[in-house]
């Protein structure tokens, strides 16, 4: 039985190629390693790099979950070194992280303008980006996860700024990427190449590898850049399933680290849940990196700051134990 309702005509949609679109940021806006970055600093950056230093050696899961904010930032290169320096073993992001690291990777710029490109219709549709739906078709057949064959596609792109390509480089390194979708959320499900079931096997695939790497938490790190609903989510269900396992087998996973940077500052003792009442309540970092995921012997750290200030403090605390 199919659906009584119509659906929209993707054939009808005129798509554009991205060198009609005016972008927002351009290489210009990427960081150099040796550049100085914004002032910023915290006195507790330092014990995050040490969790990060001794769950290494232990041979913990040092997890970075992030919104693409991060990437807007400007910081891939700073993102790129803390991967070869073995200081992070698990990238995660969102859709939108995949899109602005591929388009970076093949024109050097990425981000339109939401304001003056949905007054034409024309916001995500341009035909370049589209190609990361033929490469998620064949992630989904070669039963690959999103992240890791888009990754490895761009590190076979050939593409002039690939080396600017965080998932290019996590490929490249063996660590793993993974992206985590949510249908509709994304330009790329504008286009009419999309396909619902490839997209979601393929991010559930990698859902599955982000779960298998929380396996190894305990002692270990996990930090979120700005993400305030895919991290908090994805890591929640991630982590239940994990400790599901480890009950089993009489383990724990509860001495752990988080630590979330965000840009929304936090009134009182971030360890502890705001009421309902506090509109602070919902602001899922808080309650759930912060306070119920480490309730059993965790440790969390709350960092407020605009990314590109505070992932370069992050790796120069790191350097700086070295």
């Amino acid at each position: 039985m199919s659906s009584r309702y119509e659906t929209f005509d993707r054939a009808r949609l005129r798509i554009k190629p991205l060198a009609e679109r005016v972008h927002d940021l351009d290489l210009r806006h990427w960081m150099r390693l040796d550049e100085e970055p914004p002032p910023w600093s915290h006195p507790q950056l330092r014990q995050v790099a040490l969790r990060l230093r001794t769950a290494r050696e232990r041979g913990a899961a040092r997890i970075l979950m992030m919104g693409a904010h991060l990437l807007r930032a400007g910081v891939s290169r700073h993102l790129i070194d803390l991967l070869e320096r073995g200081v992070l073993d698990h990238v995660a992001m969102n859709g939108a992280g995949l899109i602005h690291d591929y388009e970076l990777a093949r024109i050097g710029a990425t981000t339109e303008s939401v304001a003056r490109y949905i007054r034409t219709g024309e916001f995500g549709l341009w035909r370049e980006t589209g190609e990361l739906n033929e490469w998620i078709r064949e992630a989904a057949a070669l039963a690959c996860g999103l992240g890791e064959h888009c990754g490895r596609r761009l590190a076979e792109s050939g593409f002039p700024y690939a080396d600017l390509s965080l998932l290019a480089a996590a490929w490249r390194l063996g660590v793993p990427a993974t992206v985590h979708v949510g249908i509709g959320y994304d330009i790329l499900h504008e286009h009419p190449n999309c396909d619902g079931a490839a997209l979601g096997a393929a991010s559930y695939r990698d859902f599955l590898i982000f779960a298998r790497s929380v396996e190894r938490l305990e002692g270990g790190v996990l930090l979120s850049f700005g993400s305030a609903v895919m991290a908090p989510e994805v890591f929640l269900k991630a982590l239940a399933m994990a400790r599901n396992v480890a009950h089993q087998q009489g383990r724990a996973i509860q001495n752990f680290a988080t630590a979330v940077f965000d840009i929304v500052p936090i009134r009182g003792d971030i360890r502890r849940e705001l009421p309902k009442s506090d509109p602070g309540y919902y602001f899922r970092p808080h309650k759930t990196l912060l306070v119920r995921t480490v309730a059993d012997g965790g440790e969390s750290f709350y960092f407020c700051g605009e990314h590109r200030a505070t992932l370069p403090a992050l790796r120069r605390a790191v350097l700086e134990l070295e």
